[in-house]
């Protein structure tokens, strides 16, 4: 996906920017999903622009799985097993796609449903969801090299920022395939933060956490993109929903 920004209604702003790599391998999605939103990034993986291929494939899958087999009334429950599904589907059209050039394509994705007061999030890879109000209440789990050694208590999470193996991850769309997934409920002013690596290895949660949460949503994802740029090597990709 190239270099740029989507936003529905001004409750949903999104943000991909290339950075200091040479092409964009992240790709974001942010659409009207019956009576809810379906967000979501997805970053590749694999040269010969592959990952490129790889993501953006993810969240089109992604999109016409979900919105296709989604209807109104489904539970909290219903709607977690559907976004399982749509990453499986997603994860079976990436492996059918990987020859010749894009053998050993991959990527991660990370997504969410939302509705009314409900977020149900979906994870596969190290790109992330937070769950924020005065502060984080809630990330996903990497699928990580690195997480498993905090998980393990082996370094300390402060330590996992800038450990020589934090780029290695165990699961993705089109390899080792694990899908994680997670219900949250909002309230009223809460944000729901998605983001690519290219952002989250690079910026403190400190700043996540201090941020202007009554800012518009634009001035938010502006900021932290530009925060990140200032030090990121990789692709930067944030999308934020702010419940009503």
């Amino acid at each position: 996906m190239m270099d740029g920004t989507i936003s529905l209604n001004g409750t949903i702003v999104g943000t991909s920017c290339t950075g200091k790599r040479s092409n964009n391998e992240d790709a974001m999605l942010a659409e009207k999903a019956g009576d809810g939103y379906l967000i979501a990034i997805a970053d590749g993986i694999g040269g010969h622009r592959a990952g490129e291929v790889a993501s953006a494939l993810a969240v089109s899958t992604l999109s016409k799985e979900f919105s296709g087999r989604y209807h109104c009334g489904m539970s909290q429950d219903e709607i977690g097993k559907l976004l399982s599904d749509s990453f499986k589907s997603a994860h079976v059209a990436i492996e059918a796609g990987a020859e010749n050039e894009k053998e050993g394509m991959g990527t991660t994705m990370v997504a969410a449903f939302i509705r009314c007061n409900i977020a149900v999030i979906a994870n596969t890879g190290d790109s992330r969801a937070y769950h924020i109000r005065e502060r984080v209440l809630f990330r996903t789990k990497d699928h990580s090299v690195v997480q498993s050694l905090v998980d393990t208590h082996q370094i300390s999470e402060e330590d996992a920022r800038c450990h020589p193996l934090r780029a290695m991850i165990i699961n993705s769309l089109g390899s080792s395939f694990l899908v994680d997934i997670y219900q949250r409920t909002l309230q009223p002013g809460d944000l729901v933060l998605l983001s690519s690596d290219g952002f989250h290895d690079y910026v403190d949660e400190d700043i996540i956490t201090e941020a202007n949460k009554k800012a518009p949503l634009s001035e938010l994802v502006s900021g932290f993109v530009n925060d990140a740029l200032r030090t990121s090597r990789d692709n930067v990709s944030v999308i934020m929903y702010r419940a009503p």
